[in-house]
């Protein structure tokens, strides 16, 4: 357990560094990060060594998934985004739009084709993200009048030795609630936890069952609960 455990504080560095590119969206970091590191934790129960590929690179969609929906269920706009169509095109069209500005006709047809949605889709978006619902990049726009994005008037400071110094003090921060979040837990349901996520063979619910001599339902409710108590003293701490 502990050797698994260490896997997963030790690519906390890799969630953060993915967590930080969803900061324009409006959300806590903090936030962003833990969602991340519940993603992480799913790769790792998922993960084979024997697949051919580092952990890092099948981790990424895990990570990104778990934030995307904390983004899908936190952010004003983004909750109309209930479809799967819809939810691709948020996540690609705010960086097409960085990219393009306003959409001319062909544009709008270009972006739908390329991301398999329907022109009319591609507009509706276009104009919930044109809303006051500015995001940190904002709009590319010279109208004197329009308001402006915090991009335009906060200074980059992302390499100033006290901001480096901030990065490792909340790499660090994290590393720990992590380790507090875990050792919280009772034994069985620390057991279970890492029998169902970090153990490199994973085993079924009804394999658990048997060892615990309880049904799988009561194993599944188990595991849920744990996963609760993580988050919460992730969010506590």
């Amino acid at each position: 357990m502990a050797a698994a455990r260490r896997l997963v504080v030790s690519h906390l560095r890799f969630v953060i560094r993915i967590a930080r590119g969803y900061m324009g969206y409006g959300l806590p970091l903090p936030d962003l990060i833990q969602e991340g590191t519940v993603g992480l934790m799913k790769a790792v129960r998922r993960f084979e060594p024997d697949m051919g590929v580092r952990l890092v690179s099948f981790a990424v969609h895990w990570i990104r998934a778990e934030i995307h929906e904390y983004i899908l269920r936190n952010w004003r706009i983004v909750k109309v985004a209930t479809t799967k169509a819809q939810r691709k095109l948020f996540f690609n069209l705010r960086s097409s739009k960085k990219r393009l500005g306003w959409f001319t006709k062909q544009e709008v047809e270009d972006v739908a084709a390329d991301l398999g949605v329907k022109p009319e889709i591609v507009m509706q978006m276009e104009s919930r993200l044109a809303s006051q619902d500015l995001s940190f990049d904002g709009l590319e726009d010279d109208d004197d009048d329009a308001p402006s994005a915090p991009s335009t008037y906060i200074p980059d400071v992302r390499m100033e030795p006290s901001r480096l110094l901030e990065r490792e003090d909340t790499d660090r921060n994290q590393k720990e609630r992590l380790h507090a979040a875990l050792a919280g837990l009772d034994d069985r349901s620390k057991t279970i936890l890492y029998e169902r996520w970090l153990s490199e063979k994973k085993q079924t619910l009804h394999e658990l069952a048997e060892q615990f001599g309880v049904s799988a339902e009561r194993i599944r409710q188990i595991e849920k609960n744990a996963m609760k108590k993580v988050r919460l003293q992730l969010e506590a701490a």
